[in-house]
């Protein structure tokens, strides 16, 4: 079988969440936080960076530590640890890195003469008279920053509001001069916290920043700015991508102006796959989440969003995601589905061997909580962080799905499933997550990796593979062969 592209894009044992995607030449360079399998925070790792051939995104190669985080003075020890980052060009042609430590509330920036290279500390983020922003009375701490370069001028876009945290106003836009430091512009509001959904008029708090549109401020309702500022252009118009307070979802906003006039225009993906009701109830969530982060970007003349999900039955464990976008012609971009072929530049091959970490849907359709907790089935592997150990679904249940998509079906006539642990009970084979049963296959009972088969006729052309467990016993299900 040829080499295919799956979701998770990056190698089943990698965790970079996060995920800002731009093409800089004849490549793509994502940049992100860095999980650990079995972390107990958020962002643990250093920064590392991946890219791929624009006209291949199958082929990911790892660039290595390209950000220490200890590389400032402030954490030499390494307490603390680095959040999600972004990446622009400067005017000098070199390549800035923003990102925030999580015990600090200002800006720092690191410089690079290339994309993938080793990032020197560069300074802070400050007004003109030398003060950092977030360090000014009254400033609100910074976060999760995004930026954009036109000409001389960087827009920054940072912010973080928590539900019910009415101190936090909503996302900032800041500008920043030629140096990439020194703010020109103050920060000025420019989308909604879910305090803030209401209003018609400026909020009046210590925060001394302009805030811009508040009769739009209520079209976000319900999908407040919650964290993960990001920022592009399409044409003439700007793109504001943010998870919403309700966290699952990236949601966007656009405007003519970079600091000014968002209108909030919906949701572009739910780790969760939320509102889709293509193949289900718009309101049953397929998968286990919480956060989400990434963008969109255009590469080799397609547009992508890039996202994460989580793994291993926590919030840090997570892994970067990406599907297929349309803009469409009045610059509207419909929801995606989440899907195990991301990448792939369509449907995975209806033959051969495939692992069970790529299941884009893992639920129950009784279970209505779609926070991720280790109770439930969950993405995890052997080993440590940074063994090269291929993922599996572990803790798998009586009465959960497994849903994988796409195929393209051809004369498919035996499935197998490698499962390991002590178990009695079966899985029943569809090609819909409540459609009929196709086969049903022993789920063996051993302490080793074991395979059972069972004959099935899968009609050919595009379509899902969904495994329904049931019976007694918790075990793991390591992947499926077609034949």
């Amino acid at each position: 079988m040829k080499k295919q592209g799956f979701n998770p894009y990056l190698p089943s044992w990698e965790y970079i969440p996060d995920g800002e995607p731009h093409v800089f030449g004849n490549r793509v360079y994502v940049y992100g936080s860095h999980d650990c399998f079995n972390g107990w925070v958020f962002c643990q790792g250093d920064y590392v960076c991946y890219s791929a051939p624009v006209t291949d995104l199958r082929d990911w190669r790892y660039e290595g530590v390209i950000y220490p985080k200890t590389s400032e003075e402030m954490n030499a020890d390494g307490h603390m640890c680095l959040y999600a980052p972004d990446v622009t060009v400067g005017p000098d042609g070199r390549y800035y890195l923003y990102y925030v430590y999580d015990k600090v509330g200002f800006v720092s920036v690191a410089v690079c003469d290339t994309p993938a290279g080793k990032y020197k500390f560069y300074g802070h983020v400050h007004y003109k008279d030398g003060t950092r922003l977030g360090d000014r009375k009254g400033d609100i701490p910074q976060f999760d920053p995004g930026v954009i370069t036109e000409g001389n001028r960087t827009y920054l876009y940072t912010g973080f509001c928590g539900n019910h945290m009415k101190d936090r106003i909503g996302a900032m836009a800041t500008v920043l001069g030629p140096d990439m430091l020194t703010i020109e512009e103050e920060p000025v509001i420019v989308a909604p916290g879910d305090c803030y959904t209401d209003v018609t008029a400026p909020v009046t708090t210590d925060c001394p920043y302009k805030q811009d549109s508040v009769e739009e401020w209520k079209n976000y309702k319900d999908h407040a700015f919650f964290e993960a500022p990001s920022i592009r252009k399409i044409g003439d118009t700007y793109y504001f991508i943010f998870s919403s307070q309700v966290m699952h979802e990236l949601c966007y906003a656009t405007s003519k102006n970079p600091t000014s006039g968002f209108k909030y225009q919906g949701v572009i993906v739910s780790n969760v796959d939320m509102h889709i009701d293509s193949y289900k109830p718009a309101d049953m969530p397929a998968a286990f989440g919480a956060n989400n982060h990434g963008s969109i970007e255009l590469i080799n003349g397609e547009y992508y969003i890039f996202y994460h999900r989580h793994t291993n039955g926590n919030w840090f464990n997570r892994q970067g995601c990406a599907e297929k976008l349309k803009v469409l012609p009045d610059g509207t971009i419909p929801q995606v589905q989440i899907t195990s072929c991301g990448l792939n530049g369509g449907p995975l091959e209806g033959k051969g061997e495939y692992p069970a970490y790529i299941a884009c849907n893992i639920f129950n359709p009784e279970e209505k909580n779609w926070i991720v907790d280790i109770r439930h089935p969950r993405v995890s592997q052997d080993g440590r962080d940074g063994d090269e150990e291929t993922g599996y679904i572990a803790n798998v249940q009586n009465g959960y799905i497994y849903g994988f998509k796409y195929f393209d079906f051809k004369d498919v006539k035996k499935i197998s499933i490698l499962t390991r642990g002590y178990v009695y009970g079966k899985y029943e084979i569809r090609t819909k997550w409540d459609g009929p049963v196709l086969a049903e296959i022993s789920a063996g009972c051993s302490n080793i990796w074991e395979t059972n088969s069972a004959d099935i006729s899968i009609p050919d052309g595009i379509g899902e593979l969904y495994f329904k467990f049931v019976g007694g016993g918790s075990h793991q299900f390591k992947g499926f062969i077609l034949s």
